[in-house]
Order: C-alpha cells, then structure tokens, then sequence
C-alpha cells in the first residue's frame, strides 16, 4: 500500500459547457494505491476549483469540487485471461501499462458527475430580465409596462378629447 498526495495539471475539457475545471489549473489528488490479486486499486478524494456561468444571470461563478474516486486497475495478464474466458461484462477495465496507471479517464468520471448540473452566483439569483437582458440583481424593481398585442390596436382609437380627460 502507498499513500500519494499529488498536484497535477487538469487536462482539457474536465467539465461541462456551463461549469468545468480549467485546463492546467491544480488538482490536488490524496491517492491510496493498494495492491489486490487482480491489479491495483486505486481510490482516494479529488480537489480543485471549477469555473463557470450563473445559469440564470451569466456572471461568473467559481465552485470547490470534491469529489471521490475508486478503481480498479488490472494487471495485463488477468485482462486477457478474461477476455479468453469470454468475460465481457467488464467491457471498461482499467490495465495498468507496466508499472503506471493512466488516472485522466478515472478523473474524469468522478470530476464530472460531481460539478453543478445548473450552477448559480447565488442561491437566490433573479436572473435577467427577459425584455431587456437587465440584471434584475442589480434593479431588483426593474419592470416593463407591457400592453397586450390584443389591445394595442385600441390605443390609435383615443381622440384629442380623451387625451385632454387624462390630464
């Protein structure tokens, strides 16, 4: 068994299109490496900062990923003994290359899962105003007077009398 703790560079798209980690931004990765019968397992936590758009009002937001991971990487030789054997339901195995393990895929699926699927600035963001694109954070009595289409034709209707009235 061997405890690693590393900081390595995020590789290139770790995230989604509204919120992911920088490419070459720091991971701090705490690894547990444990040799088993099959290979090597390896699990421990993630840490790193995603950046990303409020899905309501596009300001920046900058969330702290935790996330955990746990696999399993197969020595070579019981690899191709399973796929001998006619094993296919581990279609995803993991083998190790010599004495290395290739971490980005098994980053992968435990960084992304664990992003916001609909990250905010704030828990209570407003938005922006669909009229005009306003922040309604910023204005938060930001209104339109709208006239409904349906009655906008009676307003070429008004005479010089009834403008005198409304004075």
């Amino acid at each position: 068994m061997r405890l690693v703790q590393r900081t390595v560079a995020a590789p290139d798209e770790l995230g989604s299109g509204m919120i992911g980690i920088p490419a070459g931004s720091d991971l701090e990765l705490d690894l547990r490496l444990e040799a088993v019968m099959e290979g090597v397992l390896v699990s421990g936590a993630i840490h790193g900062e995603a950046v990303g758009e409020c899905v309501r009002c596009l300001d920046r937001v900058v969330e702290t990923v935790d996330a955990t991971v746990q696999e399993l990487y197969v020595y070579p030789e019981k690899a191709d003994a399973a796929a001998s054997n006619g094993d296919d339901e581990d279609e995803d195995v993991r083998e190790l290359d010599g004495d290395l393990v290739d971490l980005e895929p098994a980053l992968r699926d435990a960084v992304v899962p664990a992003l916001p699927f609909r990250p905010l600035c704030r828990p209570d963001c407003p938005g922006l105003c669909s009229e005009c694109g306003a922040r309604l954070a910023d204005d938060p009595d930001h209104t339109h007077e709208l006239l409904d289409p349906r009655w906008a034709a009676l307003g070429s209707l008004q005479g010089p009398d009834d403008e005198k009235r409304e004075s």
